[in-house]
């Protein structure tokens, strides 16, 4: 099966789930779903927090297994966070635009709750 991707592999644009499957029962939901934030990471940092919750947050275990310095370990970690907060701001930016658009008029109290909706209020 595709792995999931968060980004448009054509002008990296952010991509929107909009259907979701039960291979169980055949339940089928449609609409646009937010893909988290941290399944929007890359996936070679996917593989990193991966490793880094299979080693309970351990920095030291994760340098054994990295083959690594600690250091190094420290500041992977911290750049993963780094991007983690970078998107959670868009998301946040995103809201306050559509509700800076609602209150100056510019977007209709429906429209306003529909992209809100979409960005996950």
């Amino acid at each position: 099966m595709p792995k999931l991707v968060a980004r448009c592999p054509s002008c990296e644009g952010e991509l929107f789930a909009s259907r979701l499957h039960c291979k169980s029962c055949e339940t089928q939901l449609e609409g646009q779903f937010e893909i988290p934030a941290l399944l929007q990471l890359a996936p070679e940092d996917l593989v990193f927090i991966t490793q880094f919750v299979r080693t309970s947050g351990s920095l030291k275990e994760m340098a054994e297994l990295t083959k690594t310095s600690y250091p190094t370990v420290r500041n992977r970690l911290n750049d993963i966070l780094e991007r983690l907060t970078h998107i959670e701001k868009d998301v946040e930016k995103r809201r306050h635009d559509i509700l800076d658009a609602l209150e100056s008029g510019k977007m209709t109290a429906k429209v306003a709750a529909r992209e809100l909706r979409k960005v996950g209020l």
